[in-house]
């Protein structure tokens, strides 16, 4: 199925839906409003799974992994090889992500979509997801980072991840990424996207110094200005001056609209490839769920273009989809409360009423 038809299938979250959660929030006993985003989080879900009764039992934490060319240019305090290498670990669930997945009872997916090399000596314990596009980009200060028929072939791919994992009983989705190089990326399309000058969306990655990061910016807007991507068409701008794993992951959003699964974003990464993926289809962002802030300078103002409002605001800038496990037990216990407390009316007791 083309990209063309499967954004034909997304449609609107259920307002109907939402309108009985929301009720189904005022009746349980406990002060009005007072888990805060949390409650709203319940209610989008309940909008995206069009009932009321939602069901988050089965949730999956998918990470793209990829290589990016741009690391040529020195952007990075990191070598290209590091994404392989943790790729591998998370198969073997050695990373941080994955220690927080199996606390949080999340199924780890590790995609390899894009690492520049073979992975073969793989863990067993989250078995390596094989949709490899390339072996990396290209380097984009140079030329288009990718075709747009390779850019479109890792947005099918997240597509059919979703599906995938859709068929398997998944309920929610969370996304993670690895690839060195990708904050850089990631603050290249954001400033495509947003209309941004790269001096304020781009931010230190994984730590490089004032020189660095000045060459970073520098980098990011040279691209731009010999590419000149469209911020119209999220294709083109993933295609000149993304990554596979930033594709792929705008794929996986478009798949849980297409498919009615709430998708968690982690940081800054996951979130501009949600607007990537909001701009190809505006209904995209109803299936969305912020997790935290990223400690990105652009990270709020990602999630603000998004319309969404995150729980958590603690510094995060790890990645790996690390700030989305820290949310799934909070939602988890949201859920619960939403689902299993005692309303008034089971206690006898008068219910609160809006006073403003």
């Amino acid at each position: 199925m083309s990209l063309e038809e499967s954004l034909e299938q997304i449609e609107p979250v259920s307002q109907e839906a939402i309108k009985r959660a929301r009720d189904r929030w005022s009746h349980v006993a406990k002060p009005l409003g007072s888990l805060g985003l949390l409650e709203e989080a319940v209610v989008k879900i309940a909008g995206i799974q069009r009932q009321e009764r939602i069901r988050i039992n089965k949730k999956a934490l998918v990470i793209m992994c990829a290589d990016n060319g741009i690391v040529e240019e020195g952007v990075t305090q990191t070598g290209q090889e590091v994404t392989g290498v943790v790729t591998e670990n998370f198969t073997k669930g050695q990373s941080c992500a994955c220690i927080m997945a199996r606390q949080a009872g999340v199924q780890v997916v590790p995609v390899d979509i894009g690492v520049a090399g073979e992975l073969k000596e793989c863990g067993s314990l989250y078995p390596l997801v094989r949709r490899k596009i390339a072996w990396g980009t290209r380097n984009f200060r140079k030329e288009p980072a990718m075709t747009r028929e390779e850019t479109l072939r890792a947005v099918e791919a997240g597509i059919g991840v979703a599906k995938d994992l859709k068929g398997q009983g998944c309920k929610m989705l969370a996304v993670g990424e690895m690839g060195i190089g990708n904050t850089t990326t990631s603050s290249a399309v954001a400033s495509v996207l947003l209309g941004a000058d790269p001096e304020v969306m781009t931010g230190r990655g994984a730590g490089l110094s004032d020189e660095g990061l000045e060459r970073k910016k520098r980098v990011i807007r040279e691209a731009i200005a010999l590419h000149r991507p469209d911020p119209r068409d999220g294709v083109d701008v993933l295609s000149k001056v993304g990554g596979l794993d930033l594709a792929g992951l705008a794929g996986i959003c478009l798949g849980g609209a297409i498919f009615h699964m709430p998708v968690v974003l982690d940081g800054f990464i996951t979130s501009v490839a949600a607007l990537a993926a909001c701009s190809l289809c505006s209904h995209v962002s109803g299936y969305l769920l912020a997790s935290h802030v990223s400690a990105e300078p652009a990270g709020r103002l990602v999630l603000e273009r998004l319309g969404l409002k995150a729980p958590i605001d603690g510094g995060l800038c790890l990645g790996e989809g690390t700030g989305a496990m820290a949310f799934m037990p909070m939602i988890s216990m949201a859920a619960d409360i939403y689902l299993n407390m005692s309303t008034f009316q089971d206690i006898n007791i008068e219910e609160y009423i809006p006073l403003s």
